[in-house]
């Protein structure tokens, strides 16, 4: 569709920036991900992003630490989620996504499997934290649909602008 086509004529353009070995480089820091991910759950992308000094006083990103995104999750997802009784998270500032992906690992424990029992509306004022929190909902194959915007101001609804919303494989009907 059209807002896929921008993203990759955006997409294309920042390649074509780097040369060769710089872009195997992305390939190899991708596969790294990638590995962390498969190796557990943890918000992985907000830790490096907050360790590194990225973080915005000025929009108050102060992420949450994952361990205690777990132990609010634990407290807070339902005891009785499962096919018939979907899950529906709205994450108003979301950040790396801690607290979704916390919220998949309680269900996992519970042994609830969380691709067919959460849905997930994620929205976050900067693009990064909207990055960070698709490509760990992505990783995970969790059902989310993740927005760029305030909440409090424009919470997302059916109609919002397409070009900053960003739907997971798993909310477009496929897994990863």
């Amino acid at each position: 569709d059209e807002v896929w086509e921008r993203h990759e004529e955006i997409f294309t353009a920042v390649m074509k920036k780097y040369d060769s070995k710089m872009l195997e480089t992305f390939a190899e820091m991708t596969g790294g991900l990638i590995d962390l991910y498969e190796s557990g759950f943890d918000d992985f992308l907000g830790d490096i992003y907050m360790k590194a000094g990225c973080g915005s006083g000025v929009l108050g990103q102060f992420f949450t630490p994952y361990h205690l995104s777990v132990l609010m999750a634990e407290m807070a997802v339902p005891a009785d989620v499962s096919e018939d009784n979907i899950y529906t998270l709205n994450e108003p500032s979301c950040g790396g996504g801690a607290s979704i992906v916390a919220a998949a690992q309680v269900l996992h424990q519970r042994g609830v499997n969380y691709q067919k029992c959460m849905k997930v509306v994620a929205q976050d004022l900067d693009w990064m934290g909207v990055y960070m929190t698709y490509i760990a909902c992505s990783f995970y194959g969790i059902d989310a649909i993740v927005v760029q915007g305030d909440t409090l101001i424009e919470p997302y609804v059916k109609g919002y602008p397409e070009e900053r919303v960003l739907r997971t494989p798993r909310n477009r009907g496929c897994l990863i």
